[in-house]
């Protein structure tokens, strides 16, 4: 089994073990309501898959390294080294809702895993509910995720010990049942030998010794976690103050994300106040400035939210996320609330800001078109799991996923006779897949292309990729359409 903390190349997706009996029975209600949606998923099934034997859970060379953790953060140079600011691994945030015995488990988040580099801007697009603005608020530390890593500039800022405390869990039942298996296969063999005394007692010394191995095996895997446990929960105590200042978030909504009580001053200089700063004639400075760089003049700082249009307080958000002076920047649908004609301003002030400031940007969407001009990769999500996942052209050269079809029919045409013409496709996951035989993974297809697919379906796409490039096959608004023999 591979750690779920840090690993960076195949990334399986599981379900896991629920710890009550109630609650996957709720699940199992709740699937069969909601057909087709697997964001709330029946968690009965998997134990072995995830948490498997101790043998297979951690090599020797794991276990017999009994080294103890630093007393800091945890910290991955390679990843510096390759500049890569930011680093997701294997993210998963759970929402519990209800109440006991009737409480079920909202996968809002399960196994993400992608890069940012240095003056990237990452696209995330998907449909409402998918996970998009989750993943970004795990990433500022709004939410404590479940399981997973975060890395910023190599120094780990968040972590989960789900996963970690479950393998506790599972290794004590596994070695329990290992356990139990050599007590029956030894009074089996004993019953046969009757009484030569010598030979039973040589059976009662061998599995005596087989025994006493799985309970010394079973404590160094749980010695291990726990360390590993140790080390998530310094981590998340421990993090830098001023490397989070470096990250900073416009959030959605223009209207709620603005304190309607506080002037736009007061709202700009709250951050450099919680900093530290108090000298008011260099933040009154520090906010004018910004101001400017939004495309708003210093007689709006004495405002209040309510005497703004949406793409002025819009511009608010950006100018406090930017007087903080940010590394990353992530945009959670910053467009979405907007209008068209406001959109395209408010784009084209982030494509400046991004140039002037050198700023790494995390841009989170539904329209495929506006993520495609904006942003050099592109991730698609659907119900909390990453489906597709390459550059932004790759992407509209090589549609794979039918999500990612669907996504892109969904765009609309300028022209009216191409919009009229233009079929809508609906991506139904029961019948678009079938994982009934092998669970899908992400793999790599092509040079940084990633999608979510098992055996059958690579060989699938792999044909598709071939026909796109041949010709034989075209992609019209999202569409495949063949074409004609000559």
């Amino acid at each position: 089994m591979k750690s779920n903390n840090d690993k960076t190349t195949e990334l399986p997706i599981l379900n896991e073990l629920e710890d009550e009996n109630d609650i996957a029975k709720k699940n199992n209600e709740f699937l069969a309501a909601d057909e087709g949606k697997n964001s709330i998923i029946d968690e009965t099934n998997d134990e072995k898959r995830e948490h498997v034997e101790g043998d297979k859970l951690m090599p020797d060379s794991v276990i017999n390294d009994d080294k103890v953790f630093k007393s800091k953060v945890k910290y991955k140079k390679e990843l510096v080294n390759k500049h890569i600011l930011l680093s997701v691994r294997h993210l998963k945030m759970y929402f519990k809702l209800g109440s006991w015995p009737k409480q079920i488990k909202l996968k809002a988040v399960h196994d993400v895993s992608f890069d940012v580099h240095e003056g990237e801007t990452f696209g995330i697009v998907g449909e409402s509910g998918c996970g998009k603005s989750t993943t970004g608020r795990c990433i500022i530390r709004l939410y404590d995720i479940t399981s997973g890593s975060i890395y910023y500039r190599g120094q780990r800022i968040s972590a989960g010990d789900r996963w970690n405390r479950k393998e506790i869990k599972y290794s004590k039942i596994h070695a329990k049942a290992k356990i139990k298996n050599f007590k029956v296969e030894m009074n089996k063999k004993i019953k046969k030998v009757k009484n030569d005394k010598s030979t039973i007692e040589s059976i009662k010394t061998e599995y005596s010794d087989k025994i006493q191995k799985t309970k010394e095996r079973n404590s160094a895997v749980i010695k291990e976690q726990r360390k590993k446990i140790s080390q998530i929960h310094y981590d998340n105590n421990h993090v830098s103050r001023k490397l989070m200042d470096e990250i900073q978030m416009i959030f959605q909504d223009p209207v709620d994300s603005l304190d309607p009580r506080m002037t736009v001053e007061d709202i700009i200089q709250e951050g450099l106040r919680i900093q530290g700063h108090h000298n008011r004639a260099e933040n009154h400075r520090k906010t004018v400035e910004v101001l400017r760089k939004v495309g708003l003049v210093p007689e709006h700082a004495s405002r209040y939210p309510h005497e703004f249009s949406g793409g002025q307080r819009q511009r608010i958000g950006i100018a406090r996320a930017l007087v903080m002076n940010p590394k990353l920047l992530i945009c959670d649908e910053p467009i979405s609330a907007l209008d068209v004609s406001i959109r395209a301003q408010v784009i084209n002030l982030l494509n400046d800001l991004k140039d002037e400031m050198g700023l790494t940007m995390i841009f989170i969407a539904h329209d495929l078109s506006t993520v495609k001009y904006f942003c050099q990769r592109i991730m698609v999500m659907y119900y909390g799991q990453l489906v597709e996942l390459t550059t932004s052209d790759e992407l509209f050269k090589h549609p794979l996923h039918p999500y990612t079809k669907s996504l892109l029919s969904a765009i609309p045409q300028p022209n009216p006779l191409s919009e009229k013409r233009r079929k809508r496709i609906v991506y139904d996951p029961m019948t678009a897949h079938d994982y009934s035989v092998q669970k899908p993974t992400l793999r790599e297809i092509l040079p940084g292309h990633f999608i979510l697919a098992n055996d059958k379906e690579m060989v699938k796409y792999l044909e598709e990729i071939k026909e796109l490039d041949s010709g034989d096959i075209v992609i019209h608004n999202g569409q495949e359409v063949k074409t004609e023999a000559k």
